[in-house]
Parts: structure tokens; C-alpha cells; sequence
């Protein structure tokens, strides 16, 4: 059984791609300087944070993330008498921590290596059978490329050498992508061993959250096609997912365009799909608007992105069935 565990937990690494880095907590990375293309490595956690929509006077701060977990309770029992013992469960839901970075713009590869961080510790975890809790971040990043383990250049619409953002090639599935403000990326980090063991599965449930959120807040009816990942509205793509799961943790996620400016898409095949478009929020509300000449008004941008990102937690926490405890952002080492 445990060798049949073993070949399992290999063929899963596989349906992904090869190994995310060395286990060094370093990853080499496609980046650009002027013109010249430059291997990065990730090895510095602390970074400067750039608020997206200012809402307040707060400066930029730097801050050093670490993973940390909480112990759960262990089990009761109670005697109700002398002669029988009945041992009382709780259905408590798998706790899961949330860090609320909606609001600011996060360099690519800093959120990148906080995953991997977070991925390694809970492996660790595993080991001691203390990982109790799974983790969810949502943030905006810098403009930026990123390419799944097999992405292929063919998609990409300029020289890789004179890109127009920073290029980082990942361990996620999929193809090529652009992230950017305006757009929200929700990072879960959880154990499928305690949701269920199936890749398509965890697939199909990131598409649920999404659906749910657009249907509940904006009224927007949008689905899946069979065939694609990822959700859509008629022939436009409004958020798109690619995952790594190592020894049945799951990270990386999923992107949902809410004000994003959809431009940068131009110099891409997002997605490796050419006969398809990408769509945002926004833009299908304003052509709502337009199109029935109503005078409502759209909320602000900062507004729809808030908005979007509570949805998107809560729509998470009900599908997953976890338990969301709000963490601030981290400003200490943990």
C-alpha cells in the first residue's frame, strides 16, 4: 500500500509538470534588464508592497513573510456512565487561513516565493501529521508574463529578449498569461488529502467560486466549456486557472479580471487559445450599460475590486467548506 501510495503521489507530480526547484527554497527564473534577458534567483522573501488603490495615507512598507500554524484542539471524550463510554465528535470545518493583500500590487516573484515557503513548511508538517490548517492570499501583482512548466514561446508576440514585462517561467500547468493591476489572483495552499483527492475535482471547484461570485455580485451569467479550464461569459475569458500540486498540496490558483486593462493581453495567446478572447468585469458591465441605455452607475474601481475580493473569499470559504480566519498582513517575522 505504501508503494502504491508512492507511485500515486509520483504520477500527480507528472500531470503537472517536473519539480518545482531544487528544495533549496531558490528558483531560477526568466526576468528582463533593459534588453538583456537575465536568469533571476528567488532567494530574498522581503519585498515593498505598492498600494493599488490608495485609500489612506500609509507609506509603502516592506515586510518578511512566514508561514505559521495553529495546533487544533484534540478530541473530548465524555462517560455518561460506568458501564459506557460514548465518544462525542464535532463536524468542524478545516480551518484556512486568509491574507487580504487586494489592495496592494505584489512583485510576481515574491508571491511566488512566499508560496513556496508556505508549500515547503506545510510538507514538513505532513510529515509530523500537524497540518491543520490550509492558507488563501489574494493580491494584485505588477505587470507581468508568466508561463506554465511547458508553456511554448509561439504564444508570446514579441522577442522573449525585448519583452515588455518581466517573463517568469513557473511550475503551474497552462500556458502563456499576464497579470496586472486590476486584476485579483487568489492563491489557495491546501491539502487535497482533507477535501478530496482529485485534480479535476479542484479544477472544476476554483471554477464554481468564480461563477458563484459573478452570478451573486454582478448578475453575470457565466459557465464553463467542456474542454477549456477556466470561466467564461459567452466567447470571453474572465478568469483563468493553472495549479501545481506537489505530494497533494495544491498552490498557484487562479486570476480573475475585474478592472484590468486588457491590453497587454494583445502581445500574448493567453492561454495558448486562439479563436477565444479575454474579458474582464468591467468591460461586460459597461457594454450592459451602453446597450440598455440604463443610468446606473458602475461602482469605482476600487470599489469593484473590494467588492469582488469579500465575494471571492466568502464564495471560497462556502465551496472548499473552510473555515476563514483573517490574518493581517504580515509586518514581522513569524
Amino acid at each position: 500500500m505504501a508503494q502504491e501510495g508512492k507511485e500515486k503521489e509520483e504520477e500527480e507530480e507528472r500531470w503537472r509538470g517536473a519539480p518545482a526547484g531544487d528544495g533549496s527554497g531558490s528558483e531560477s527564473v526568466m526576468g528582463r534588464v533593459g534588453n538583456q534577458k537575465t536568469m533571476i534567483v528567488v532567494e530574498n522573501l522581503s519585498f515593498c508592497l505598492v498600494q493599488a488603490c490608495p485609500i489612506d495615507n500609509r507609506s509603502k512598507r516592506v515586510y518578511r513573510f512566514r508561514s505559521y500554524h495553529i495546533l487544533s484542539k484534540s478530541s473530548r471524550v465524555s462517560n455518561f456512565n460506568t458501564t459506557e463510554a460514548i465518544l462525542i465528535t464535532c463536524e468542524h470545518k478545516r480551518r484556512c487561513k486568509c491574507f487580504d493583500l487586494s489592495k496592494e500590487l505584489v512583485p510576481y516573484r515574491e508571491a511566488w516565493s512566499w508560496q513556496k515557503s508556505i508549500v515547503k513548511e506545510r510538507k514538513a508538517l505532513i510529515e509530523l501529521n500537524q497540518d491543520f490548517s490550509d492558507t488563501l492570499i489574494v493580491l494584485q501583482h505588477h505587470p507581468v508574463y508568466t508561463l506554465g512548466t511547458g508553456s511554448s514561446k509561439e504564444y508570446l508576440n514579441f522577442d522573449i529578449n525585448d519583452a515588455p514585462f518581466d517573463i517568469y517561467r513557473t511550475e503551474r500547468g497552462g500556458e502563456v498569461t499576464y497579470h496586472g493591476p486590476g486584476q485579483l489572483v487568489m492563491y489557495p495552499i491546501i491539502n487535497l488529502r482533507y477535501h478530496k483527492m482529485d485534480l479535476h475535482w479542484y479544477l472544476s471547484r476554483l471554477e464554481e467560486v468564480v461563477i458563484r461570485v459573478l452570478s451573486s455580485m454582478f448578475s453575470i451569467n457565466a459557465s464553463r466549456i467542456e474542454g477549456l479550464t477556466g470561466v467564461w461569459v459567452g466567447n470571453q475569458k474572465l478568469a483563468a486557472i493553472g495549479i501545481r500540486v506537489s505530494q497533494w498540496i495544491a498552490y498557484h490558483g487562479l486570476a480573475l479580471n475585474v478592472t484590468t486593462d486588457l491590453t497587454p493581453f494583445q502581445r500574448i495567446v493567453p492561454c495558448g487559445i486562439r479563436d477565444r478572447r479575454v474579458g474582464s468585469i468591467k468591460e461586460l458591465l459597461i457594454e450592459y450599460l451602453l446597450s440598455n441605455q440604463s443610468g446606473i452607475q458602475y461602482a469605482d474601481d476600487c470599489k469593484m475590486i473590494d467588492i469582488t475580493c469579500k465575494s471571492l473569499v466568502k464564495e471560497f470559504s462556502e465551496v472548499f467548506q473552510v473555515e476563514i480566519h483573517h490574518k493581517p498582513i504580515p509586518s514581522l517575522e513569524f
